[in-house]
């Protein structure tokens, strides 16, 4: 009954005041009719609360996530089931379930009346707007009466997990050409004649051996040709992806970060789609996920799924120590880097691998600017460098559509002669 008597609201306590007061009264009066009204004052209130305690314990509630996995923009829907046990009447319930803000306001519902031989079905809508593991929930219903004397609350169900993934561009177009396997750039197979073995050469570039100049082709094109060594095909392409908190711009939906991670998973699913096999590393060389060309949905989920949990890295530099890539061609994904990152990317990296990046000019993100001739100088220096050191770099702004980030990256990579996958 103290139970009970814990759900009294401000009226309803007031009116339990006022009927033991009456009561009173009516004793020093000796007022019979006086104490009739007390009696009823006093036991309206206390009949109330025990009704409303026994009707919270009988209710039951169910949730369904309509998916439970879900991409960012995309719309989602939660659908509830209310029902009670038993013939008890139920009073008037109020639903609030627990929505984070990234997935939109928090639904309030009013059950003015739970019949007892079906169940109430409700539901509300999910609009996703950051990526991440997201946690709905929980399930509270408040049971009130009319008179508004009594109240109760009572969690019906806990948390649901949703999944949030990263928006998805459909990117298409591959460069063009005829790749050798190893990932090495500029590719170009030439018979040198008969019972001589293909010769893989390419232009020469400044620091190239002076002794791996092949003669034969730099006669037939007028123009210095050295050879290229092959090496032990690994097969596939590896993203890297910079998730340094320090490296980026903006907060929320808008954030640079979460730019590079749509753009990161983008690649990565058109890629593994294409017959690529994609690895997904950090800056740091951790590898995040590595699924095979082959395969069906599955493996985008396992990628999907690894960037959504994805959290900010709190390291302020790049430290790798080898190459990132193992020897496969590289497409890096890069926030702020400064002169020693630059270097600490390009020092393990073959001159002869493939190796492309897309660089962020974060600042863009907090001034909002998307003009090429207000990027940041030392976003421009951060490009030049990666290029001298053989790096075919693009440039990408807040609000730069994905789709031609992805088609400049292809045009940089042919005129430098570094074929992404080498075949495709």
């Amino acid at each position: 009954m103290l139970r009970a008597l814990s759900g009294l609201t401000t009226r309803g306590r007031c009116l339990l005041a006022a009927g033991v007061a009456a009561a009173v009264c009516s004793f020093v009066l000796n007022e019979r009719d006086l104490l009739r009204v007390a009696v009823f004052v006093v036991a309206l209130p206390l009949l109330v609360a025990f009704f409303i305690s026994a009707t919270r314990l009988r209710l039951g509630a169910a949730r369904s996530l309509r998916p439970e996995r879900v991409s960012v923009g995309s719309p989602g829907e939660v659908q509830l089931e209310l029902w009670r046990d038993g013939r008890l009447p139920a009073g008037e319930v109020l639903l609030e379930d627990g929505v984070p803000y990234a997935l939109g306001s928090r639904p309030r519902f009013v059950v003015e009346r739970l019949p007892h031989d079906r169940r109430v079905a409700l539901r509300y809508p999910l609009q996703p707007v950051l990526r991440g593991i997201q946690q709905v929930g929980p399930l509270r219903a408040t049971i009130t009466d009319p008179f508004g004397l009594c109240e109760f609350e009572r969690e019906l169900i806990g948390h649901s997990r949703l999944v949030v993934v990263p928006k998805v561009v459909g990117l298409w177009g591959l460069p063009s050409g005829a790749g050798i396997g190893a990932g090495d750039d500029g590719s170009i197979r030439l018979h040198a004649g008969q019972g001589e073995a293909d010769v893989i050469v390419r232009q020469y570039r400044q620091g190239d051996d002076l002794r791996k100049v092949h003669w034969r082709s730099t006669a037939r094109r007028d123009e210095i040709m050295v050879r290229v060594e092959e090496r032990p095909w690994r097969g596939g392409t590896t993203v890297l992806l910079d998730h340094r908190a320090a490296a980026h711009h903006g907060t929320g939906p808008a954030a640079s970060l979460e730019w590079a991670v749509s753009f990161a998973a983008s690649v990565g699913l058109h890629l593994r789609r294409s017959g690529h096999r994609v690895r997904l590393i950090t800056e740091h060389g951790q590898t995040l996920a590595d699924t095979p060309g082959e395969g069906g949905e599955h493996y985008d989920n396992v990628v999907l799924d690894v960037l959504a949990a994805l959290q900010p890295a709190h390291q302020r530099d790049i430290t790798l120590g080898h190459d990132p890539a193992e020897g496969q061609e590289l497409i890096a994904v890069l926030g702020t880097v400064g002169n020693e990152s630059v270097h600490e990317l390009s020092r393990y990296r073959p001159r002869g691998i493939r190796s492309l990046a897309v660089l962020l000019d974060t600042p863009g993100w907090s001034s909002g600017v998307n003009r090429p001739e207000t990027r940041a100088a030392a976003t421009e220096e951060s490009a030049a460098l990666l290029r001298a050191a053989g790096w075919g770099v693009v440039v990408a702004g807040p609000g730069s559509p994905m789709q031609q980030v992805w088609a400049e990256l292809c045009q940089t990579a042919a005129r430098r002669g570094t074929l992404i996958g080498g075949g495709l």
